[in-house]
């Protein structure tokens, strides 16, 4: 099981990026690529012909369930306003699988404004994917962190961008 973050470029340099959590304390099971509009990874290209690979993110034909059938998870790293830039740019995204996260708690993330209903951030969504596959032990680890940095006090709440 593998957890790819398509991050846009803006997110690395935010320090509300819950997406370096992941990385940060779940080993080798999440990487991170940098989303690149007109040269997309080939191995990622490869993994979503092959069936391999589903794109968590929400929306109308996003089924609820099954994304532990899914070897290769595919998260877009980004507020939610480039996160639809990079899902309506990226054909191969749209290609893929999509697989909503369905779960009865609303996000804690308060380190951002304009969040959606429903919507969670990266963190969350990664724990929720591992805990599905069986990981545990990662899941609790990140989500240990997450409370820990969801509780920080940073320079200012980030509005997202409109």
């Amino acid at each position: 099981m593998r957890i790819t973050l398509l991050t846009h470029e803006r997110e690395l340099q935010r320090k509300t990026n819950t997406g370096a959590l992941a990385l940060e304390y779940c080993g080798d099971m999440v990487k991170r690529l940098v989303w690149a509009r007109r040269e997309p990874d080939p191995a990622l290209l490869e993994s979503i012909e092959r069936g391999e690979a589903a794109l968590v993110y929400p929306g109308g034909d996003a089924t609820p369930e099954r994304l532990e059938d899914f070897a290769h998870v595919i998260l877009i790293d980004a507020t939610w306003q480039e996160a639809r830039k990079i899902y309506n740019h990226s054909p191969y995204l749209q290609a893929a699988p999509r697989v909503a996260i369905a779960t009865h708690a609303e996000s804690s993330y308060r380190l951002r404004r304009n969040q959606p209903q429903g919507g969670l951030c990266t963190a969350e969504c990664v724990t929720e994917i591992l805990h599905r596959h069986g990981e545990h032990t990662a899941a609790d680890r990140l989500a240990a962190a997450y409370v820990h940095f969801n509780q920080t006090p940073h320079a200012h709440v980030e509005k997202e961008p409109r």
